[in-house]
């Protein structure tokens, strides 16, 4: 009986003398229904990664035969939005488990490589002001340059430093800081860190911190909740709200703030490798911490095509870790401030 190459071989369907591609599935073959359904997005989105990948996913090597940059797109596209390397989506498009996870490994990097590309803050002016307008039209919170928060995605036990991945709730995970503007686009995404790790010590120690107190914009703020320190760039929620101003302002808030749990709720129902369902990422700390990127990244570029219709709660079994933490006000001085001009200048 006759076996397909695809099993014998796997290397050989993934690297090719003469760059001869294998194309068994054929995208103009298939509906758009379809692609959604097994893939997660439509042809036009499909062809859009096609360009933007397709120079790095063809490499010259010396074997006969290489998988062409569609077919990887379409393995790794079925394994962020389906959480598996099931053998029936290998069967589709004509290659095996292993050569499916060799391409997701090489399209997980290519986007990994692009991620300064489509995750950023606005630089210009006006784009900046159309940020901080949008976020107004929520709730009427003034200033907002983004909405910043944590959230965890489980992975296995790694081989070293195993308790500083484990959670609150004794899981392994990454604990990722993402801020987003009111759209959920992503502004920033950090998501490296290592799930014992409260929020607070994270956005001490992020990059971001490193952004805002040296070069970002000093006229507005981002908003995070009560698991963060009040900073002169980031505003919280009064712990005790007493004044009809404070219970406005908090209101607010927290009505601007929910734009980030709606954005993690999105990429989670999304990306399902992601949402815990399929058990966890079953990769190293520094390949999940990139896969959950490139699925970052991925959720960007989506919304920049339109395809951003709010997704319902995902339901898997990873849910971020109920914060543990004294509510205690800031000591800064001058963040204490600004909160009060804000208070009495758009809330009294």
């Amino acid at each position: 009986m006759a076996v397909p190459i695809a099993v014998l071989d796997c290397d050989l369907l993934l690297y090719g003398r003469g760059h001869r591609t294998l194309d068994r599935f054929k995208l103009e073959d298939v509906t758009d229904e379809y692609l959604v359904s097994v893939y997660g997005f439509p042809r036009q989105f499909i062809y859009y990664l096609v360009d933007l990948l397709g120079a790095s996913l063809t490499r010259p090597t010396q074997r006969s035969r290489a998988i062409s940059p569609e077919t990887q797109i379409l393995a790794a596209l079925g394994f962020y939005t389906s959480g598996s390397f099931q053998t029936r989506m290998g069967d589709a498009i004509g290659i095996s488990q292993a050569s499916m996870s060799r391409c997701v490994a090489n399209v997980t990097e290519a986007l990994v490589e692009r991620a300064s590309q489509f995750i950023h803050f606005p630089k210009d002016e006006a784009a900046v002001q159309s940020l901080k307008d949008d976020f107004y039209g929520l709730a009427g919170m003034p200033g907002v340059l983004g909405v910043v928060d944590c959230t965890h995605v489980a992975i296995k036990a790694p081989n070293a430093e195993d308790l500083s991945y484990v959670n609150r709730k004794g899981l392994h995970s990454l604990n990722c800081l993402m801020v987003c503007d009111a759209r959920g686009v992503l502004l920033s995404a950090e998501t490296h860190w290592p799930g014992s790790l409260p929020d607070c010590t994270v956005l001490q120690q992020a990059a971001l911190t490193s952004q805002f107190e040296t070069e970002l914009h000093k006229d507005g703020w981002l908003l995070g909740d009560s698991s963060f320190f009040l900073r002169t760039w980031l505003m919280t929620p009064l712990h005790i709200p007493e004044t009809p101003a404070e219970y406005r302002y908090n209101m607010a808030h927290s009505a601007t703030h929910n734009v980030i749990e709606r954005t993690f709720r999105t990429i989670r129902s999304r990306f399902r490798c992601l949402d815990g369902s399929k058990g966890t990422l079953q990769y190293s700390p520094e390949k999940s911490s990139h896969i959950i990127l490139a699925c970052c990244v991925l959720h960007n570029i989506s919304l920049e095509h339109g395809l951003d219709v709010w997704s319902s709660p995902a339901t898997g079994h990873m849910e971020q870790p109920e914060e543990e933490y004294e509510q205690t006000e800031s000591m800064d001085s001058q963040a204490c401030r600004i909160r009060q001009e804000l208070l009495l200048t758009h809330f009294s």
